[in-house]
C-alpha cells in the first residue's frame, strides 16, 4: 500500500520534469541568440568582415558536429547513397541542396545585418518570419491558407511597416543593407523551418544532426560565395600571433556553442508543443533588447516597440489558433 502511494507521488514529478527540461532547453536556447552578436561584432573589431566571420563561425560549427556525431552522420549518408529510404535519391539530394542554400541565406543575412547594423531593428526585422511561413507552408507543406493565417501575416507586416516608417525616409522600407540582410535573413529562416519540418516527415530516420549540419554546410558556401562582394582588407586581418589565437579561440567557441545551442533547442522543439515553444522563443526579443542596451547604449525608440508589440501579438495569436486547430 505504501510502494503505491509512493509511486503515485512520484508521477506527477516526472511528468513536471519531462515538461520542465525541454522548456528550459528552449528558454536557454532563445537567450543565447539572443547574446550572440556580441561575439560577432567582436571579430568585427579584430578586422573579419561580417560575411568572413559568418563563414568561419559555420565552419567551426561542421567540423564541431562532423567530429562529435561523425557515426550518425556517416549512417545518415550512406542511407541516402544506397537509395534505401523514402524518397529517391535525387529527391533526398535536392531537398538537402535547398536546405543548405536558405541556411546559409539565414547565416549570412543574419551575422552581417547584426554586425552593420542597429541591431535590435535588424532583429525585429529578422522576427518577421513567422510572416513568410504562413505562405511557405501553403506552398510546400500544403497547409491551408485561411482568413486568420492572411490576418495574422499582415499584422507582422504591419508592425514592421510602423517600424520602418519615418516622414524623412517616406515609404516604410528598411534604411540600409543591414536592414535588408535582416529582412532576407528572416524569409530564408522561414524558409529553412518549412523546408527542416517537410524533411523530418519526408525523411523520418535522418538524424536531427544532419539537418543542422547541411544549414551550417549552407553557410560555408554561401559565405564563400559572398565574400566575393565584400572588399577584405589584408592589413586588417588579425595575424599577430597573440591577436590570431584569439580570434581562433572565439571561432571555435562559437562554432561549439551554435552547435550545442542548436542541438538543445531541437530537443526542446521534440517535447513541447508547438504553440508554446513559438510562445517561449518570443524571450530571445526580451534578451536580444536587454544586451543591446547594456552592451552598447541602443535603445529602441517607440515606433521600433510599437512595431515589436504587432509582431510579438501576430506571433502569439499564431500560436494560439494553431493550438485551437
Amino acid at each position: 500500500m505504501n510502494l503505491n502511494v509512493k509511486g503515485e507521488g512520484r508521477l506527477p514529478l516526472l511528468s513536471h520534469s519531462r515538461q520542465t527540461l525541454p522548456a528550459l532547453a528552449i528558454l536557454l536556447g532563445a537567450s543565447v541568440w539572443g547574446v550572440i552578436w556580441y561575439p560577432l561584432r567582436l571579430l568585427a573589431a579584430l578586422g573579419i568582415s561580417g560575411t568572413l566571420a559568418g563563414t568561419l563561425v559555420s565552419l567551426a560549427t561542421c567540423l564541431f558536429l562532423a567530429v562529435v556525431f561523425w557515426r550518425s552522420l556517416s549512417a545518415a549518408l550512406r542511407s541516402i547513397w544506397s537509395n534505401s529510404l523514402a524518397l529517391s535519391r535525387y529527391d533526398a539530394c535536392l531537398l538537402l541542396a535547398a536546405l543548405a542554400l536558405a541556411g546559409g541565406v539565414t547565416n549570412v543575412g543574419f551575422v552581417w545585418g547584426t554586425i552593420h547594423g542597429q541591431v535590435m531593428r535588424v532583429m525585429l526585422l529578422f522576427y518577421l518570419s513567422p510572416a513568410w511561413t504562413v505562405f511557405f507552408a501553403h506552398w510546400l507543406l500544403h497547409e491551408r491558407l485561411n482568413l486568420a493565417d492572411i490576418a495574422i501575416a499582415l499584422l507582422s507586416l504591419a508592425g514592421a511597416m510602423l517600424m520602418l516608417w519615418s516622414p524623412e525616409l517616406g515609404l516604410p522600407l528598411p534604411a540600409d543593407l543591414a536592414e535588408w540582410a535582416g529582412l532576407l535573413a528572416g524569409i530564408s529562416f522561414a524558409l529553412q523551418n518549412v523546408l527542416s519540418r517537410r524533411m523530418s516527415h519526408a525523411l523520418p530516420t535522418l538524424p536531427a544532426q544532419l539537418r543542422t549540419a547541411t544549414v551550417f554546410a549552407g553557410g560555408v558556401l554561401i559565405g564563400l560565395a559572398s565574400i566575393a562582394f565584400e572588399p577584405i582588407s589584408l592589413d586588417r586581418l588579425p595575424f599577430a600571433p597573440p591577436v590570431l589565437t584569439y580570434a581562433l579561440l572565439l571561432t571555435i567557441c562559437l562554432g561549439a556553442v551554435l552547435a550545442l545551442n542548436n542541438m538543445l533547442v531541437q530537443y526542446g522543439i521534440q517535447r513541447v508543443a508547438a504553440n508554446r515553444a513559438a510562445l517561449i522563443m518570443l524571450f530571445e526579443i526580451v534578451i536580444t533588447a536587454l544586451s543591446v542596451w547594456w552592451l552598447t547604449g541602443e535603445m529602441p525608440g517607440p515606433r521600433e516597440w510599437s512595431g515589436a508589440s504587432c509582431i510579438i501579438v501576430a506571433t502569439l495569436l499564431s500560436s494560439w489558433i494553431h493550438r485551437r486547430r
